[in-house]
């Protein structure tokens, strides 16, 4: 029986417990048990979540929020993945770079919001600009650590069969740290979708994190956690899509990654 879970991908005991959790805050709501005014069960939730969905908003707010993630993960993995090889191969590059890689990455991503307000308002680009600069660290990290971490013995093994320096780095080198590249992009993700949101909060008035903040002014306790609900699936939804391409697209990486 645990063999066939593991192989089905869900964790039916993780399951139980959050069953069991939402039916026990159902009962406490409903018996008074919970003095909060402001606590709905989690059927009015579910709820509040059917009635956003046939009005449509919540789909708007949803397809921005998306489209935020999707253009500042994107950006970011271009830019981490980039820098993060080249500090991983060249040592004149670190040597050069890694100070500065050291003192921009412990800044939190919400630090920028005022720098992009003041540039771009109340807008999209504010919205990139606190989802990527944060988000560029983790990919970067990783790479940078892949790649350094390839044994010399790997490039011995290319100039032995003749391969040329592009053709070394693209069939040997990155297969070798793709796995430690996954995992960097994976976090990265999940950190897309956190700073997506903050910024939705404080920068652009648009997405799931706007929304979670229009119900809670309009005192829809069940509106604003049923966004905070669709937050929570989305970041599973997005997680185990980036595991199962790269399932696909690299077995043999993200066996080695487990």
């Amino acid at each position: 029986m645990a063999d066939q879970a593991r192989r089905s991908g869900i964790n039916w005991a993780g399951l139980a417990v959050l069953l069991a959790l939402l039916v026990v805050w159902e009962a406490s709501v409903r018996f008074g048990l919970i003095a909060f005014e402001f606590v709905p069960a989690p059927s009015s939730i579910a709820a509040g979540a059917i009635r956003l969905s046939r009005e449509g908003i919540l789909f708007t707010d949803l397809l921005h929020t998306l489209m935020s993630i999707a253009m500042g993960w994107g950006i970011a993995m271009v830019i981490g993945i980039s820098i993060g090889l080249l500090l991983g191969f060249s040592s004149i590059a670190r040597k050069f770079g890694l100070a500065s890689v050291e003192i921009l990455r412990p800044m939190p991503g919400i630090a920028f919001a005022p720098l992009g307000l003041l540039l771009f308002g109340f807008s999209l680009q504010t919205e990139l600009v606190v989802t990527v600069l944060p988000t560029i660290w983790p990919v970067m990290i990783n790479t940078m650590g892949g790649v350094a971490n390839i044994h010399p013995r790997l490039t011995d093994v290319g100039q032995t069969l003749r391969l040329s320096p592009t053709e070394i780095v693209r069939h040997l080198l990155l297969p070798a740290a793709l796995p430690s590249i996954i995992v960097g992009a994976r976090i990265s993700l999940s950190l897309a979708l956190v700073m997506a949101i903050v910024a939705e909060i404080v920068g652009n008035p648009a997405g799931l994190g706007y929304g979670i903040v229009r119900e809670q002014q309009a005192m829809n306790p069940d509106l604003m956690f049923a966004y905070i609900a669709v937050v929570g699936i989305l970041g599973i939804v997005l997680n185990a899509g980036v595991l199962a391409v790269t399932t696909v697209l690299w077995p043999a990486s993200t066996r080695s990654m487990a």
